[in-house]
């Protein structure tokens, strides 16, 4: 993906002002990072898939997280919507309030399209990198999204990475092994603030098992 650094810093800036003007009851023409999106790169327009999660400050613990695994919005249109369904419509969590805006930090994640992993299930291992791949796993109407820092988050093996993945799904642990149940992975570059409100980075995973 054609995305950089000056790119990250605006995804993640347009998230929070996204959600700040939630509270302050600022229009879209008077917001001037919306009225700058189109001068900054035509690429805000191209459709990719996006996650926005927010975490507590300093403790780093979740505080929301959605988005959309596909490319079915511009950039522009699905980051906003993502930042406001992890703001108050992530259902583990209570929608956000204007005093916790000063204790969360802002995490944009932008997406590669899913790929299936064409491959027999007792295989996939063989075909997952922990620190590069993000899963789906999919069976029926059910379907569950790992981003791909959460494993390495939590130090996960590729085994528990799929398990996990089915039981997010509202699956057995083990049912990614039915011919049934279809695995994707994908990538992410991530940018996120260091502190609320301050620096942005970009967030490089360790690799874990091979």
């Amino acid at each position: 993906m054609d995305i950089n650094l000056e790119d990250g810093n605006f995804f993640v800036t347009y998230a929070r002002k996204t959600i700040e003007k939630t509270f302050k009851n600022i229009t879209d023409k008077e917001d001037e990072n919306v009225e700058n999106v189109g001068e900054i790169s035509k690429k805000f327009s191209e459709k990719y898939g996006v996650f926005v999660t927010l975490e507590t400050y300093p403790n780093h613990e979740l505080r929301g997280c959605i988005g959309f695994p596909e490319p079915v919005f511009p950039l522009i249109d699905g980051l906003k919507k993502a930042a406001l369904y992890a703001a108050y419509k992530d259902p583990r969590f209570n929608p956000l309030i204007e005093e916790e805006l000063d204790n969360i930090v802002v995490e944009v994640t932008i997406l590669t399209p899913p790929e299936l992993i064409k491959a027999s299930p007792n295989e996939y291992e063989k075909f997952i990198e922990i620190g590069r791949d993000g899963l789906i796993v999919r069976k029926g109407m059910r379907s569950g999204l790992l981003l791909p820092q959460v494993p390495v988050e939590w130090n996960w093996k590729k085994r528990e990475f799929l398990e996990k993945t089915c039981m997010k799904a509202g699956l057995n642990a083990q049912d990614y092994l039915k011919q049934d149940t279809k695995v994707y992975k994908f990538q992410g570059i991530i940018f996120s603030e260091i502190s609320p409100n301050g620096e942005i980075v970009e967030k490089k995973l360790k690799s874990g098992e091979k």
